[in-house]
């Protein structure tokens, strides 16, 4: 694969997981709390920690070498602003090895059939999907993140 497409499909996910950062960032400690379930469901909280969470596992399969270090966060224990920050960063670093091991593999990535840009496709569609989500709790609970945040995590082009 062109070197040129290799470092931008990197960006692409580096930007996504920036993304995520300025959502976070942008949250009240409050809203971190929110949860749109009446039946014990996700909080804002933990549906970050459900992508970090998932992005582990996926390591798991790809390749357990890229999971030394990595930690679970644990959905009943203490999980802040500061834990969720550190590990998603730790993930989406993780992710990033999985790839640049997979460009200088032929884009193959073991445990993922279609290659690497599908995953990486996979990845982001998965993560976006529940910065939407949060999006939507905090905007119903009445804890919207300012304008600023929510424009910003789509300029792709600053992150």
């Amino acid at each position: 694969m062109d070197d040129v497409l290799k470092a931008q499909a990197l960006e692409m996910w580096r930007i996504n997981n920036a993304a995520h950062q300025m959502l976070l960032d942008g949250i009240s400690t409050e809203g971190l709390q929110d949860t749109m379930s009446t039946r014990g469901g996700r909080t804002v909280a933990l549906q970050f920690a459900h992508v970090h969470n998932v992005r582990l596992a996926w390591l798991e399969i790809v390749g357990k070498e890229w999971l030394k270090g990595q930690k679970k966060i644990d959905p009943k224990g203490k999980v802040d602003r500061a834990l969720l920050k550190r590990r998603l960063q730790e993930s989406e670093e993780g992710i990033g090895r999985v790839m640049t091991h997979a460009f200088e593999n032929a884009g193959q990535v073991k445990g993922f059939k279609r290659g690497v840009l599908p995953m990486l496709g996979y990845m982001i569609a998965h993560d976006a999907h529940h910065r939407g989500n949060i999006l939507l709790t905090l905007k119903l609970s009445g804890h919207m993140v300012t304008s600023k945040v929510q424009y910003g995590i789509w300029e792709w082009g600053k992150l």
